[in-house]
């Protein structure tokens, strides 16, 4: 019996049938299943072609969802049945990862929420908002009444994978072709639920307007749904409530939207008033402000004067909206005014502004350049742009200028140097006697630039056009090894020089030594003979929030007292609540995600665990073990876009799943021989130029104006020692 059946069901509308079966067969496995319930003569010869990988049940042309499911789960001999609509989509990988989270659930559980993309006709691969409510779920099993937030994830039964058991049990009250309906029943009926924050689903949504308008008695159907639901949880209180508040919200927005006929939207309204009324729980309060107005006037039925408090509505967001830009133009003017009166006065060749990370503070390559400045060219003053929120973590003594203030225009104008790793604002002018170095933030592994265009999950909100105009004004851009070169010239056309030099943050990995480490470690509280391993995932544009990829506490568990894990979150996610919070477990799990400078907690680990992390080629620098963790490769690359297949030129060994990370860590392949032949490529193609002295080089170029020739060399890689290793420095 196959682990898990895969159905696929329903006509191939607008050919989307296709894609979605050259992704699964792609990538066949032993214990997966691929039933595809055809309906039509087009998708029956799609799925056809794809034989003997898949078993093909045909239908006639206008056999409903709910028919093609029952149909489909009737020819399935998996223990677990996940229903895909043939307009959808599986992301490459992830019915692997399905599988092997259901091979570990007992017949308790009876389903297994996922994680999924969303795609429209003009975007995909968009994040949903599922993750964090999925992560903050956990691995354990659960029943509804305990999580009743999980009504909240988006109701789509292709993120739903049902016990087949569970399924045929239920399968008078699953087979329904209201789809939010089967999905949210599907929660209510079971007895106990376990997540996955994995994407494995990818819900395409057809253009409005290829689709058929709804009818009236399909507008009135969202009404029924939840008075039918709302009957199967009458004695479950914590439930009821939720689902009951997911009721009001649905028929509001609905109804907010517009687009119902005038007699169709007083009935609506009437109905969703009534169901609002009876159903709403004894002592449920309102929301306060404008949703509690809305709540009350539908409760009550005030269908005019709803329509009234709609129109008020908008006539004050109109205002307050004209008001808002009334003042950011006035802004703008005044700003404008200053900078360019600022732009008249001569550059000074004394001033340098250095920025990183969108202004977080003093951190990266500007850093390390700017204290090889001030060793090499003490004439030359820094000021650095940070938020006002970060302007307390700055080192003591450090000229600053916070964005937006008179002195911050002003500087920017006059400086002679601009240094960033990222871009200085589109307002900004580049005097033709400033010099703009651009140092960046890391290798790519992931698309940049102009190569993000193809990937819009990557791409949001990206204005090509305007980029191409910060890089335009690049004088000297800072590269870490050739490949890195390539790939900025190709991402970033323009006319700047490329300076192989090596990443100046880099330096420290090889000018570090025994007691530096040593220091580093007890600050952190690792003790002597402790194996330290740094945890450093990267952020994924297809998640809204921080996913943890990994049960942290059960890892440390398996690791053992002998083995500290070092857990950094990616700095996207900093200000937002961290999955980490509370999880302490004797010392041997550490949120270190605020820690700065993250190369301090390379010099401080023993071995890197990451999945697709520029820190991997930093950390290479000390030919230290690499493990990549890589769970969610195939959609990883689909999504953002990879310049080359890491699973095939990984630094190190490469697991797909949390057990076989923790094979590799409780053994010796975290460091055996193969471990070390891996990193030795690596090492050779990825940290070129990095030999200790790469901020000397850039100093003595970009700021003192030396030639090439009186440069240091670069030395070969297998002439350089970096720090010594933790063991070393500490030896037990």
């Amino acid at each position: 019996m196959p682990e898990l059946s895969v159905i696929v069901h329903g006509p191939n509308t607008q050919d989307h049938l296709t894609g979605l079966l050259d992704s699964l067969v792609a990538h066949p496995l032993p214990d997966t299943e691929i039933v595809v319930a055809a309906v039509g003569d087009w998708a029956r010869r799609t799925a056809q072609r794809h034989t003997p990988h898949l078993q093909v049940l045909p239908l006639p042309d206008g056999t409903s969802d709910a028919a093609a499911r029952t149909a489909g789960a009737a020819r399935a001999t998996g223990r677990w049945l996940h229903f895909v609509r043939a307009k959808d989509g599986v992301p490459p990988g992830s019915p692997r990862a399905v599988a092997e989270r259901a091979a570990e659930l007992p017949d308790t559980v009876d389903v297994l929420l996922v994680d999924h993309l969303r795609s429209t006709w003009r975007s995909s691969g968009l994040p949903s908002a599922d993750g964090p409510l999925l992560a903050r779920a956990g691995r354990t099993d659960l029943a509804l009444d305990d999580s009743a937030h999980l009504l909240r994830l988006a109701p789509l039964l292709g993120t739903r994978v049902l016990r087949a058991g569970f399924w045929r049990a239920h399968e008078e009250a699953l087979t329904t072709d209201d789809e939010p309906r089967a999905a949210l029943a599907a929660l209510l009926l079971a007895g106990r639920v376990a997540c996955l924050p994995q994407i494995a689903h990818e819900d395409r949504r057809l253009r409005s307007a290829s689709l058929p308008p709804l009818t009236a008695e399909q507008r009135y159907a969202l009404v029924d749904r939840y008075e039918s639901l709302l009957d199967l949880v009458r004695e479950r209180p914590a439930v009821h409530t939720v689902l009951y508040e997911i009721m009001v919200r649905d028929c509001l927005r609905a109804f907010a939207r517009g687009d119902m006929p005038e007699a169709v939207a007083r009935e609506f309204f009437h109905r969703a008033s009534v169901a609002a009324l009876r159903r709403r729980p004894e002592g449920h309060p309102r929301p306060a402000g404008v949703e509690g107005i809305r709540r009350s006037l539908l409760e009550e039925g005030a269908y005019t004067k709803y329509r009234a408090f709609q129109r008020a509505n908008r006539a004050r967001r109109t205002v307050r909206s004209t008001v808002r830009t009334g003042r950011h133009r006035l802004a703008d003017r005044v700003r404008d005014l200053q900078y360019r009166k600022a732009l008249h006065r001569p550059v000074d060749p004394r001033l340098a502004v250095f920025a990183a990370y969108w202004n977080r503070g003093v951190a990266c390559n500007p850093a390390a350049i700017a204290a090889k400045l001030a060793e090499l060219a003490p004439h030359i003053h820094p000021v650095w742009v940070v938020t006002h929120r970060n302007v307390a973590l700055l080192p003591p003594g450090t000229d600053h200028v916070v964005p937006g203030t008179r002195r911050y225009w002003e500087v920017l104008a006059t400086a002679k140097y601009l240094v960033n790793n990222v871009n200085f604002p589109n307002a900004v002018v580049k005097r033709p006697d400033a010099v703009h170095l651009q140092t960046h933030h890391g290798t790519p592994l992931k698309r940049m630039g102009l190569d993000q265009m193809p990937y819009p999950a990557a791409a949001r909100g990206l204005d090509f056009a305007a980029l191409l105009e910060r890089v335009d004004k690049w004088d000297f851009s800072v590269s870490a090894n050739s490949h890195t070169t390539r790939m900025w010239e190709r991402a970033y056309p323009s006319r700047y020089v490329s300076l192989d030099y090596g990443y100046p943050r880099n330096d420290v990995y090889y000018t570090a030594g025994a007691d530096d480490i040593r220091a580093i470690r007890a600050r952190l509280g690792i003790p002597p003979g402790r194996r330290a391993v740094l945890y450093a995932p990267t952020h994924r544009d297809y998640e809204a929030a921080w996913t943890p990829r990994l049960d942290l506490a059960a890892l440390a568990d398996r690791l053992g007292e002998d083995t500290v894990l070092l857990v950094r979150g990616h700095y996207f996610y900093e200000g937002a609540a961290s999955p980490l919070t509370g999880l302490r477990r004797s010392g041997r799990v550490v949120d270190v995600s605020s820690y700065d400078p993250v190369e301090v907690l390379c010099l401080a680990a023993d071995a890197l665990v990451t999945d697709y992390s520029s820190i991997m080629f930093d950390y290479a620098n000390l030919d230290r073990p690499i493990v990549v963790h890589a769970d969610d490769w195939e959609t990883y690359r689909t999504t953002r876009g990879v310049y080359f297949d890491l699973m095939a030129e990984a630094p190190g060994p490469v697991a797909r799943t949390q057990e076989e990370l923790t094979g590799i860590l409780t053994t010796d392949a975290w460091r055996d021989e193969g471990a070390a032949k891996a990193r030795a490529a690596f090492r050779r193609r990825f940290c070129e130029y990095d030999d200790g002295r790469a901020a000397e080089r850039v100093v003595r170029r970009v700021f003192l104006g030396q030639d090439e020739a009186s440069l240091p060399p670069v030395l070969p890689v297998e002439q350089r020692t970096p720090a010594p290793s933790p063991e070393e420095a500490c030896p037990s």
